[in-house]
């Protein structure tokens, strides 16, 4: 039985596991390299892609845990079950709006699916008042990726795959 057993483990490891990264607003995908903040287009923070929104909610791309939640409810983190950590970061400098535009629907620690409602936004509001409504979604922690195919085109939040990642 340890012959087996073992064989089995090894053969666990070397599996590739594909992880479906769901728009988290309804959109357009716009490269990552295109996003107006340094911090973004380098890729200083984590790989992924990024949305020009038309939408007015924020939505689970992955099942997994709410991390943190800023204050100003312009952006968040999640953790997928399978241990991906995204980052999602409504518009460019909205942190100066102080949570003007954002409602939140969900608290930090909770557990959540895609698609699951996470913040409201006043998207005339937010398109005024914003240097930019571009909202990259970057994966935060890409030691663990092996690697991204990242789709363009049109996105349903909630619905329409914009990253694939194998693990």
């Amino acid at each position: 039985m340890g012959l087996f057993s073992n064989f089995f483990e090894k053969k666990k490891d070397d599996f590739n596991q594909v992880i479906n990264v769901k728009s988290p607003i309804s959109g357009k995908i716009i490269d990552i390299k295109n996003v107006p903040d340094a911090v973004f287009s380098q890729k200083i923070v984590g790989d992924g892609i990024a949305i020009e929104p038309t939408g007015n909610e924020i939505v689970a791309p992955v099942n997994g845990t709410i991390g943190t939640i800023f204050k100003t409810m312009h952006a968040f983190s999640i953790q997928s079950n399978e241990g991906i950590e995204l980052f999602i970061h409504f518009g460019i400098d909205t942190v100066n709006l102080k949570g003007k535009g954002f409602k939140k629907f969900i608290q930090e620690s909770n557990i959540v699916k895609v698609g699951d409602k996470i913040i409201l936004l006043d998207l005339p509001f937010l398109k005024l008042n914003s240097k930019s409504i571009i909202t990259p979604v970057v994966i935060s922690n890409m030691e663990k990726i092996k690697s991204i195919k990242k789709y363009s085109g049109n996105t349903i939040a909630g619905k329409t795959t914009i990253m694939s990642i194998i693990i």
